[in-house]
């Protein structure tokens, strides 16, 4: 922690001049009337007279190849494997001028449903080992389309990162006998100065060892390893806290780039003690530099105190309806 190279929390506002977006683009490929402009799409959630309110397409760029057989090739120290699975885009809305901040609470639902039911179908497929559910928002965070849209990949191997974090829970879960992401969230809850949204299922915080300002993290309170344990209720619940959470990022700090992903176990640990899914929220505030690369060490300039406070305070109701006078 560095906040001596920092002023407050809400001097991380990225304030920068915007072109309003149009609600419609006619070259956008995910925009309603132009999807010949993307791949034929894998599932959506219906509207009226035949239109779409979520849509899931293969993405057109895709990072893994949906045909063929995962297979390893070994050549002393050096292992490969060729690149299959599955790799989708989510089109969170046919209005191409919104962000997930500004979506209501329905349509929000109704984009965690479908990450849900994507989730519990690429997992039966048998190439499939783990899942990563993630949204890019903002070119400082790596998207390239500014319509509304996450995405999904799902790969033949678990990342050594990943790997890295099950070890550890594990690790805990041998010497304690309990989850190290429950006994976290028990402790936040009790603290309390680390909390930023609290519902009757999930937990809104900023984490104690944070790597960069504002890292938010979202716990469900009740025990599952996998995101594909989660429950409708959860799920409606989840909408409440994501949208809140990302609207004071949105209006406290001027929407900022950030990443988000679901942390979920590999299809393998899929009910494990020792392991709790997450959505772990990045704003992209501050950029990786030597010093980080080099050494695996982060310096934030936010107390997560600091920035949780901020949070709280910030007022989406009165902001929301500020910016619709206008």
């Amino acid at each position: 922690m560095a906040t001596e190279r920092a002023r407050r929390p809400e001097q991380l506002r990225v304030v920068r001049e915007r072109k309003p977006l149009p609600h419609y683009s006619f070259t956008c490929p995910f925009c309603p009337g132009n999807e010949h402009l993307a791949p034929p799409e894998v599932w959506r959630s219906p509207g009226q007279q035949g239109e779409w309110l979520v849509r899931v397409i293969p993405n057109k760029f895709s990072a893994l190849a949906r045909g063929g057989q995962p297979t390893w090739n070994i050549r002393g120290s050096y292992r490969t494997i060729n690149a299959v699975g599955i790799h989708d885009v989510i089109v969170e809305t046919p209005d191409h001028a919104l962000t997930t901040a500004l979506l209501d609470h329905d349509q929000v639902f109704r984009v965690l449903r479908c990450y849900l039911e994507r989730f519990r179908n690429v997992i039966s497929d048998p190439r499939v080992v783990h899942v990563t559910i993630f949204k890019n928002h903002g070119a400082d965070a790596g998207t390239s389309l500014e319509h509304p849209h996450s995405q999904l990949i799902a790969t033949p191997v678990v990342s050594s990162h990943v790997r890295n974090r099950l070890h550890e829970a594990m690790r805990y879960h041998d010497e304690y006998g309990t989850c190290v992401f429950c006994d976290v969230m028990h402790q936040e809850i009790s603290d309390a100065t680390r909390i930023v949204d609290a519902t009757e299922h999930f937990v809104a915080l900023e984490p104690f060892e944070s790597a960069s300002p504002f890292s938010t993290y979202i716990y469900p309170r009740r025990h599952m390893a996998s995101f594909g344990e989660s429950l409708p209720v959860e799920l409606e619940d989840l909408a409440t806290v994501l949208r809140n959470v990302l609207a004071k990022l949105y209006w406290g700090l001027d929407d900022p780039a950030f990443n988000y992903s679901i942390r979920t176990s590999p299809i393998e640990n899929t009910g494990v003690k020792y392991y709790h899914w997450y959505v772990s929220i990045i704003p992209r505030l501050t950029r990786i530099a030597g010093f980080e690369l080099g050494s695996g060490m982060f310096i934030n300039t936010v107390l997560p105190e600091e920035a949780a406070e901020f949070l709280r305070k910030v007022d989406v109701a009165t902001m929301e309806k500020t910016a619709a006078n206008k």
